[in-house]
C-alpha cells in the first residue's frame, strides 16, 4: 500500500510522519553509508559497526583515526550522541559520518557513535536509556572492571578511560547533558569518570520565551516547543520536564554534572543560541566546580558544521574547538 494511501496517525513536518499501521517515514533523513573499515579515503580514519545490546537493540559505529604501526599510546575516548530532534538520522547517516569522520582526524579520539532508538516508535525517555545503557557498557571495557564477557577490541587496545568524554549536537547535546546529570548519581561501571562534556548547540526549552526567542502564540509553534510533545507525549510538566528545561521544577542541581570540563558551543543565527547561552549562565551559577567555557560562531545556523559538506572556514573553526578540547 502506497503511503499516499495510508491513515497518519501522526506527524511532525517536515521531518517525519507516522502511520497507523505502525510505518515511518523519516523525511528529512540522510542516506545509510556503510563504515570504511580499510580506512575512509579522505580522512584515513576506520570506522566499524559494532552490536552494544540485542535486548534492547543498541548499536553504534566505532571511529579510529590513523596511527602509526608502533602506536602505544591510548587515545581519548568520545561517547557521541547524534543529533535529529529524537526522531530522525543515526549513527549509521552520511551527515554523522562525514561529521565524525573529520572530528575524530582531527581530534585524535576513539569515538563511539550511539544508535540510540528514535521516537515515534520509541518514546523518550527510551533514547535516553539506551545512551546510558551505552556509556555504562564502554566503561565495562575499563581494566578497573573484572566483570568479564566479550570485550570491543579497539576499547581494550586503543581507549584511555582516564580520559572519556562525552558530546553531541541538538538532542544529542540534550542527551550529554542528561548523561553527565544522571553519571553524578549513578556511577558508572569500574569506578570510571566522565573527564568532559561537550554541548553543540543543544537542545533545551521551556514554557516560557527567553532572549530573542518569538512571544505568545509564535512561540507555542515553535519547533523547539512542539517536537517536546511529539517525542514524549507522556512526558511530566511537558516542554517545563526537567530533561528539557534545566530549571524546570524538580530539576537536578547542576552543580552535580558528573565532569570536571564543559564545553557549550552556539551558533549566532541559530534559534536555539540563546537557549545555549542561558544553559551555559545557570551552569556557572550553580556552584559547579568544573570549568565550564562558551564558544559561539557569529553568522552561522544550527549545527552548521555538520549539514555544510565542504570544509569552510567556520566549519574549520568548529571542529577545531571540539578538537582542542578532547584532549
Amino acid at each position: 500500500m502506497s503511503s499516499s494511501t495510508k491513515e497518519i496517525a501522526s506527524e511532525f513536518l517536515p521531518f517525519i510522519r507516522f502511520y497507523k499501521d505502525g510505518s515511518v517515514e523519516r523525511l528529512l533523513d540522510s542516506p545509510y553509508v556503510p563504515p570504511s573499515p580499510n580506512q575512509n579515503p579522505e580522512t584515513g580514519v576506520s570506522s566499524k559497526d559494532i552490536t552494544i545490546s540485542d535486548n534492547p537493540n543498541i548499536s553504534a559505529r566505532l571511529y579510529l583515526p590513523n596511527l602509526p604501526q608502533n602506536q602505544s599510546q591510548k587515545l581519548p575516548i568520545l561517547v557521541y550522541f547524534h543529533g535529529g530532534g529524537f526522531c530522525i538520522e543515526s549513527a549509521f547517516s552520511f551527515l554523522d559520518t562525514h561529521y565524525l569522520n573529520r572530528l575524530v582526524s582531527e581530534a585524535r579520539v576513539l569515538a563511539i557513535s550511539v544508535d540510540y532508538r528514535l521516537a515515534p516508535e520509541n518514546p523518550l525517555p527510551i533514547a535516553y536509556e539506551d545512551c546510558w545503557d551505552a556509556l555504562r557498557w564502554v566503561a565495562s571495557h575499563s581494566s578497573n572492571n573484572d566483570s568479564g564477557g566479550d570485550k570491543e577490541p579497539w576499547l581494550v587496545r586503543y581507549g584511555d578511560f582516564d580520559r572519556l568524554y562525552i558530546g553531541g549536537d541538538s538532542a544529542g547535546g540534550n542527551i550529554a547533558h542528561n548523561m553527565a546529570i544522571k553519571a553524578g548519581v549513578e556511577s558508572l561501571c569500574g569506578g570510571v569518570k566522565i573527564l568532559g562534556a561537550f554541548l553543540s548547540h543543544p537542545y533545551f526549552w521551556s514554557s516560557k520565551p527567553i532572549g530573542s526567542e518569538p512571544k505568545g502564540e509564535d512561540f507555542e509553534k515553535a519547533v523547539p516547543y512542539l517536537i517536546w510533545d511529539f517525542v514524549y507525549p507522556s512526558a511530566p510538566g511537558g516542554v517545563d520536564n526537567p530533561m528539557l528545561n534545566p530549571a524546570g521544577e524538580g530539576k537536578p542541581s547542576l552543580a552535580g554534572l558528573a565532569c570536571s570540563r564543559l564545553l557549550v558551543c552556539v551558533a549566532g543565527k541559530d534559534e536555539l543560541r540563546d537557549r545555549g547561552v542561558w544553559y551555559y549562565d545557570l551552569v556557572k551559577e550553580s556552584g559547579w566546580k568544573g570549568e565550564v567555557e562558551l564558544f559561539e560562531v557569529e553568522g552561522e545556523d544550527h549545527c552548521y558544521h555538520i549539514f555544510c559538506e565542504s570544509e569552510t572556514e567556520n566549519v574549520k573553526k568548529m571542529i577545531k574547538r571540539l578538537a582542542s578540547f578532547l584532549v
